[in-house]
C-alpha cells in the first residue's frame, strides 16, 4: 500500500454541525430512493456524488450540488441548493480544502445533519512536491527558465480522487460516515462498498500494469492545471508542468510561464499536452502549437476537476479514470490491455 494514508477513520470523518434549520423543501435534482422514504443526502462534487450513489443505491435520496463539467473552485450554491442542504440528513464533501465556499453554504442553509469528509486521513501534497522531478527531467536550457511550479497553492492539493487507491479511502470514509445517518440501510451500504472497492482495486491494477510497460523516463505528462498530482505519484510519472500553474482552474498563465512550459516540453521530449473537459482548451492548444506537439482536447480532454455529462466516457468515476489512463497511455504509444471483467459493461 502506498504511504499516503493516515488513520482513515479518525474523529474528523463524521462531524455533526449545529445550526438553525430552515423551512423544509424537497431537494431538487435528486436521485436515489424510489419512494422518498430513505434519508436525504447532499453531495458536493461530481466525484463524491458518484461515490455516494454507488454506496446507497436506491435506498436513499442523493442531491449533487455541482453539475458535470462544473468546477468546485469558484462554485456558488443557488438558493434552491441551499434549501436542499437545509433539509439534508447528511452532507458528503470532498474536503482537503476544495470546497472553499462550504462554511458559508452550511451557515446560510442552517444544515444540522451529519457531515462526512471524504478526505479524512489522507495526506495531502503541497505546492512543491513535484518540483524536483520536473527539474530532473529538464536540461540546462529549461532549468534557466523560471520555475513554473513554484506558485503558492495554499495548504495542499485537494485533487485526491485522481489516485484510485485514495479514491478507495474516500469511499471507505463515506461508507463509514453513512453508517451514522439515521434511517440508512447499513447492510446495503456495506454490500455496495465491498463491490465498488473491488472495482477500484481492479482499476488500480489495470492502470499500473499498463503504465509499467512504459520506461520510467518516458512517463512524461503535461496537463491543463495542477489536478493530477496524486495520479502522477501513484504510477511513477514525471510531471513536466501544467498550462495553468495552480490548483485553481480559474487562474491564468502569464506569458513568461507559457514560454517556460514550452521550453520544458521541448527539452524533455514530451509528445502531448492534455486539456481538461471542464476548462477552455485555448491556452493548452497555444502551448502545444508553439512546442510542436499534439494537444488532447474536446472529446479527448482529460476529466480532472469534474466528471463528464451523461453519456460521455467520464459520466462516472470509473469511466473517467479509464478514459484518462487510456489517452495518457496512447500518447506514449501504448495500446492499453483489455479491461478486467469487473470493469466491462
Amino acid at each position: 500500500m502506498r504511504n499516503r494514508i493516515r488513520n482513515a477513520f479518525g474523529t474528523g470523518a463524521v462531524l455533526a454541525i449545529g445550526a438553525l434549520a430552515l423551512a423544509s423543501c424537497a431537494s431538487p435534482g435528486a436521485s436515489g430512493a424510489d419512494d422518498g422514504s430513505g434519508p436525504s443526502i447532499v453531495a458536493t462534487t461530481t466525484q463524491v456524488g458518484d461515490f455516494t450513489r454507488e454506496l446507497v443505491g436506491s435506498t436513499a435520496e442523493v442531491t449533487q450540488l455541482l453539475r458535470p463539467a462544473q468546477s468546485a473552485h469558484g462554485f456558488d450554491p443557488s438558493a434552491a441548493q441551499l434549501l436542499a442542504l437545509a433539509d439534508a440528513d447528511a452532507l458528503v464533501v470532498n474536503g482537503a480544502g476544495l470546497e472553499s465556499w462550504l462554511d458559508d453554504a452550511v451557515s446560510a442553509s442552517g444544515f444540522d445533519g451529519v457531515l462526512i469528509d471524504a478526505s479524512t486521513g489522507i495526506e495531502l501534497f503541497g505546492s512543491g512536491d513535484h518540483d524536483e522531478e520536473a527539474d530532473a527531467a529538464t536540461d540546462t536550457e529549461a532549468d534557466e527558465a523560471s520555475d513554473h511550479d513554484g506558485h503558492d497553492h495554499g495548504d495542499g492539493n485537494p485533487h485526491i480522487w485522481t489516485d484510485p487507491e485514495l479514491a478507495e479511502h474516500m469511499v471507505e470514509n463515506i461508507a463509514h460516515g453513512l453508517a451514522e445517518v439515521p434511517g440508512i440501510d447499513a447492510a446495503a451500504v456495506d454490500a455496495n462498498e465491498e463491490a465498488y472497492v473491488g472495482k477500484l482495486d481492479a482499476l488500480d491494477t489495470w492502470i499500473q500494469e499498463n503504465v509499467d510497460t512504459v520506461p520510467a523516463e518516458q512517463r512524461l505528462l503535461v496537463t491543463n492545471h495542477d489536478a493530477f498530482t496524486y495520479f502522477i505519484d501513484a504510477y511513477g510519472l514525471t510531471f513536466v508542468g501544467s498550462v495553468i500553474p495552480s490548483f485553481d482552474d480559474n487562474a491564468e498563465p502569464s506569458a513568461a510561464e507559457i514560454d517556460d512550459l514550452v521550453a520544458k516540453i521541448r527539452a524533455t521530449g514530451v509528445q502531448a499536452v492534455f486539456s481538461e473537459a471542464s476548462i477552455s482548451p485555448k491556452a493548452a492548444e497555444t502551448i502545444a502549437r508553439e512546442a510542436g506537439v499534439t494537444v488532447y482536447s474536446g472529446d479527448d480532454a482529460l476529466y480532472g476537476d469534474s466528471l463528464g455529462t451523461a453519456g460521455s466516457p467520464g459520466e462516472t468515476y470509473l469511466g473517467s479514470q479509464i478514459h484518462n489512463a487510456t489517452l495518457i497511455l496512447e500518447s506514449w504509444g501504448v495500446t492499453p490491455s483489455p479491461l478486467p471483467a469487473l470493469l466491462q459493461g
